[in-house]
């Protein structure tokens, strides 16, 4: 079985007008280009009416391949609670968008030995412990850095999106 360590772990929340369909795109998009994840899979789409609003649960997974022993898995969830429809005047135009909450958590994990090489007995988890001890401790923390890294920043352009959209 793979080892696996979760590094990065957040949550932000902003209530404001955005336009859902643009915040959508703007995060796969983004996660896609800058990240690199080889796939990024929509797991799970609900959304749930209740009067004029709705509320929205989505949930993301990607992985990437590193190299043969490391693996980068980041999940985003995402809640959108009271998204209306809203009309908005902006550069003296009426434009449509919607108006809601948005609460995403990110989670960024560094799996490794994803292909269970070091699985098949007692002997070879040993050789490794001391890989990864010994050999390879530097690597590890440069993967550490980068997972943590890279999730930070999607959080950060994602609430910047949020906020410059909100604020037009």
């Amino acid at each position: 079985m793979a080892e696996k360590d979760v590094i990065f772990s957040s949550k932000v929340k902003n209530t404001g007008v955005f336009n859902f369909k643009d915040f959508y795109n703007f995060c796969y998009n983004w996660l896609i280009d800058e990240t690199e994840l080889d796939f990024l899979t929509e797991e799970s789409y609900t959304e749930k009416l209740s009067g004029d609003s709705k509320t929205i649960k989505i949930s993301w997974s990607g992985d990437r391949k590193v190299t043969d022993y490391f693996k980068f898995n980041v999940k985003v969830n995402f809640l959108i609670t009271g998204l209306k429809e809203v009309e908005v005047t902006r550069d003296g135009a009426k434009e449509k968008t919607n108006q809601g909450t948005v609460e995403m958590k990110v989670k960024g994990t560094l799996v490794r030995d994803y292909k269970a090489k070091f699985e098949s007995n007692a002997f070879k988890k040993f050789l490794r412990s001391i890989y990864e001890k010994y050999i390879i401790p530097a690597r590890i923390n440069q993967f550490e850095g980068k997972i943590f890294g890279d999730c930070d920043e999607f959080l950060s352009q994602a609430k910047a999106y949020l906020d410059v959209v909100g604020k037009r």
